[in-house]
């Protein structure tokens, strides 16, 4: 039995499957990062892709596509100042400034509600440019 959630606003759902491929990321480690898609047909939000935990920042931001919206989370490990390896959990909300405007308005809408679902993410960044995302906007939040 699938159990869905629907946003009240958008009427987009959030599939069992979307959470546990999270869960797997938070707890097991399975996943670098997640990308999630807004499937217009079935109206939830999906899974795109699953980075291997070997795969690097790079790796994932050229996963991204450069014209259109997604969801993502991204397991960030660093070391800090103490020596101390760390591990924390960024929600990205990538919208592209030459994404088309139902688009953008679809993922704005729906952004928060998918949020609260992932439970355990530590911080958010909203980017409509790869430079509102780079690697060292992630090392500065995390610190």
């Amino acid at each position: 039995m699938s159990f869905q959630r629907t946003n009240s606003i958008t009427g987009i759902e959030v599939a069992d499957d979307t959470k546990c491929t999270f869960l797997d990321l938070k707890r097991k480690k399975a996943h670098r990062y997640v990308i999630f898609r807004i499937d217009d047909k079935e109206k939830e939000v999906i899974v795109e892709k699953q980075g291997a935990p070997w795969e690097s920042y790079d790796d994932f931001t050229a996963a991204l596509p450069a014209d259109d919206c997604r969801f993502a989370v991204y397991d960030f490990d660093f070391v800090t100042e103490d020596n101390c390896q760390k591990s924390k959990i960024f929600f990205i909300a990538w919208s592209p400034s030459v994404s088309r405007i139902r688009a953008k308005m679809l993922y704005a809408t729906s952004k928060e509600r998918f949020r609260h679902e992932l439970d355990g993410v530590h911080y958010e960044i909203q980017a409509t440019e790869p430079s509102e995302m780079d690697l060292q906007v992630l090392i500065d939040r995390a610190n």
